[in-house]
């Protein structure tokens, strides 16, 4: 059987591809760096500076900076004067890169790049061996999570997503039970905690580290409506009029018997209001999704492999809107509504209820 011989074009054109995903994953570390240190936020204020301006400002080496800003400025990052030997963060690209931007800062993502190199070798060997890894191989994921989910929380979980399910906002307004599943360091429960005092608020998550953060947040922010458990969100007990997950159930080992034991802890008029993954489980339909290379990685290098890891299902991107209403229903919810909030491309939101629940 002949082989058939690369079109020099179309082989030209791939080539230059991977060069730019090259370029492209080394400017993911550099802006990565550039959010931890603070320097896109320093630039973000500050006229057109020099190197030794921008590492006063920055209170960094200039040294460093200087190699720094020479990346971001052939990157198409950063604007350079030759001239004058200044530098410039236009405000189109301060606007996707910086703190004051809230959910819209892509840069804080970048920091999952450098959590993912720490277990890259560790991940060849589950490629070779099977099994995945311990979620005590990811010491600052959780770190990342809460800052990432944070900004999301901050701006919309009272004033956008509470709202996606009728009547909730008025209905924590008056006190109500809730509870929330994989709680991490617990910032949503807090947040719901301050604005609903009337209700009572729980966060479950299996890291202790998790909990205690919640606990001391909730401690310093006065909050006496907020409790935190470690628990396995598996085996809930107790009794809920809302249950929530955020962007954990297609994570967890167990995700059946969770659905299943939040469908029984839920009182008859409850609702469990689920965030996840916005996206197909089929793969050709997340072809030309806008973040589906990420996702994948994400997936493959965490969400798939922890649950592995622990012996469970590895959902991972077989989780989708699809996997996900399918089982929903086995668990014993009737009612299933998606709604998604503006700005939010990552998720998509679950109203759901146990059948024979009253909407």
């Amino acid at each position: 059987m002949s082989v058939r011989e690369p079109d020099p074009v179309k082989q030209e054109e791939f080539a230059g591809r991977i060069v730019q995903v090259l370029n492209d994953s080394c400017l993911g570390f550099m802006a990565s760096i550039g959010h931890q240190t603070g320097l896109f936020d320093t630039m973000a204020g500050l006229a057109p500076s020099s190197s030794e301006e921008i590492a006063r400002a920055a209170g960094l080496e200039e040294r460093y900076v200087r190699e720094w800003l020479g990346a971001m400025v052939v990157g198409g990052i950063v604007e350079y004067d030759p001239g004058r030997g200044t530098y410039r963060l236009p405000p189109e690209h301060a606007a996707s890169l910086t703190r004051a931007a809230g959910p819209e800062n892509l840069a804080g993502m970048m920091q999952y790049l450098a959590l993912m190199g720490d277990v890259e070798q560790q991940l060849i060997g589950c490629f070779r061996n099977g099994g995945g890894m311990p979620y005590s191989a990811y010491p600052r994921f959780q770190e990342l999570q809460a800052e990432e989910s944070g900004r999301v929380y901050d701006l919309a979980l009272v004033e956008g997503i509470v709202p996606l399910v009728p009547g909730l906002p008025e209905r924590l307004g008056a006190g109500i039970d809730a509870l929330d599943i994989g709680t991490g360091q617990g910032h949503a429960v807090n947040v719901l905690a301050g604005a609903y005092p009337a209700s009572r608020f729980t966060g479950v998550d299996i890291a202790e580290n998790g909990v205690a953060a919640a606990r001391a947040e909730a401690v310093a922010l006065g909050l006496s409506n907020a409790d935190f458990e470690v628990a396995d969100s598996a085996g809930l007990t107790g009794s809920y009029d809302l249950v929530t997950a955020f962007d954990v159930v297609h994570d967890l080992a167990r995700p059946a018997e969770t659905l299943a034991a939040v469908a029984r802890v839920l009182r008859p008029d409850g609702v469990f209001l689920m965030g996840d993954i916005a996206a197909s489980s089929r793969l050709e339909e997340n072809v030309g999704h806008p973040l589906a290379p990420a996702l994948y990685t994400f997936s493959t290098f965490y969400c798939m492999t922890v649950s592995l890891g622990e012996g469970g299902a590895g959902l991972g991107t077989v989780w989708g809107e699809q996997t996900a209403r399918r089982m929903l229903a086995e668990a014993g919810f009737g009612s299933v509504e998606t709604a998604q909030v503006e700005g939010d491309i990552l998720n998509v939101y679950y109203i759901a209820r146990p059948d024979g629940a009253a909407a």
